[in-house]
């Protein structure tokens, strides 16, 4: 067993090694392609989705995910064959796509479920995500063991059609219950064969919870991330990621314990940011100072 001197040594060099080579970084994490979720761009995607589709291709994105989905509607007007289509022309993938499962997950019948993944089929994608619950599915902790239920009941949906199933995080899931919070419950009640999680870091940080303790505690859990920065003024606003108060260089030291495959960037809410110019300048902190 090392000893605490020991350790304290190995750290020390650790850090020489990071300031001498600043590409330290890119060599313990996997070289995966830059993603972006497409909520970044929610007040102008709706308005001409075949010119931002080709923007954010043109910025280098190689991935997306897709949000807002209905069978009626699809994807900002376009059925899933079309907007398959659109990615392809543009060199892009979209390996997961946020659908909103609360029906599900309140006991209503799986048909919304199935379309989407049929969609998710369409598309070329690897996960159905869920991305939010409402607020009358998490009141307690026996609240977060029924969806966690639920969520190992959706999961089979979608392996049956080769699909995982992954779920999201805000703040929330931070809420203690006991020596317990909503988010442990998920993590251990899931079935870690079948429920991947993608980690928001943002949310993580902001909740005081240290995302290299969760990678530890439940290795190979979080197979994509939510790359967003937090203002280092106003924590409550996202800032171009680079710019704010995030150690992403450190969280990134972990990646591969956390069996991470996909990371999305994404500019949340609360700020006003010119946001094709923002997505550029996160696309590039990301490409250049963290892979």
């Amino acid at each position: 067993m090392n000893s605490r001197r020991d350790f304290i040594k190995q750290t020390g060099l650790l850090a020489a090694a990071v300031a001498i080579t600043p590409s330290f970084v890119s060599a313990a994490v996997k070289k995966h392609p830059v993603g972006l979720q497409l909520y970044s761009l929610r007040n102008i995607i709706g308005k001409d989705i075949k010119g931002i589709i080709e923007k954010v291709a043109t910025i280098g994105y190689k991935e997306v995910e897709t949000y807002g989905y209905s069978a009626k509607d699809g994807f900002w007007g376009l059925d899933a064959k079309a907007f398959a289509s659109l990615l392809k022309q543009n060199g892009l993938k979209a390996p997961s796509g946020h659908y909103a499962m609360d029906n599900f997950i309140a006991g209503k019948n799986n048909d919304e479920l199935k379309s989407y993944i049929e969609a998710a089929n369409i598309t070329g994608a690897e996960y159905v995500t869920v991305p939010y619950l409402g607020d009358s599915l998490r009141k307690t902790a026996d609240d977060y063991k029924k969806v966690a239920a639920k969520l190992n009941e959706a999961a089979l949906l979608c392996k049956a059609s080769g699909l995982r199933l992954a779920y999201h995080n805000h703040n929330f899931e931070f809420t203690k219950f006991g020596d317990t919070t909503g988010y442990e419950i998920l993590l251990s009640e899931t079935d870690k064969n079948l429920v991947d999680f993608e980690m928001d870091l943002y949310w993580v940080v902001r909740s005081d919870v240290d995302p290299l303790s969760l990678f530890k505690t439940h290795q190979h859990r979080f197979t994509m991330w939510h790359i967003k920065d937090m203002d280092k003024t106003k924590h409550e606003v996202n800032t171009e990621v680079g710019q704010g108060a995030v150690d992403f260089k450190s969280i990134f030291t972990g990646a591969k314990m956390a069996g991470v495959k996909h990371y999305f960037v994404e500019h949340e809410f609360n700020y006003k940011p010119d946001e094709l110019g923002s997505i550029k300048t996160s696309f590039n902190y990301v490409n250049t100072q963290l892979l």
